[in-house]
């Protein structure tokens, strides 16, 4: 594989959300930034925290992948919004081995974390 196609291969999300015709800039952003990780498990949280702010992004909670996603130690909660004001939930994590950090759109096995995060959100803006 050569430079040009890592470097594809790094700025491709992992799975796209079914009729998403394009990568939007801001979770581009984040995952290339994601990438940049190089300290470990204890540094995990801070570094999501100030990437997600970098970005525009909300940082909302972290905590142990508990089996939940495969090949993941620690799950970073993630909020960003879209270029129309529409936000998402992603969840950012950690690998097994405490090296590299990934974006996870919800799936069937998430939806439950993100109906939480959803709710979660829902607290924090009435506050």
């Amino acid at each position: 594989m050569g430079a040009s196609q890592a470097a594809v291969a790094i700025a491709t999300p992992s799975a796209l959300p079914a009729g998403d015709g394009g990568i939007p800039m801001g979770l581009l952003e984040l995952e290339l930034s994601l990438d940049g990780f190089s300290g470990n498990n204890a540094d995990f949280t801070s570094f999501v925290r100030t990437v997600a702010d970098n970005v525009g992004g909300e940082f909302l909670f972290a905590l142990p992948a508990s089996d939940l996603i495969e090949d993941c130690r620690s799950i970073a909660v993630l909020r960003l919004a879209d270029a129309g004001g529409d936000a998402s939930i992603l969840f950012a994590c950690l690998d097994e081995q405490g090296r590299a950090v990934r974006i996870e759109h919800p799936s069937d096995t998430t939806r439950d974390l993100e109906r939480f995060a959803e709710s979660f959100v829902g607290v924090l803006e009435r506050m």
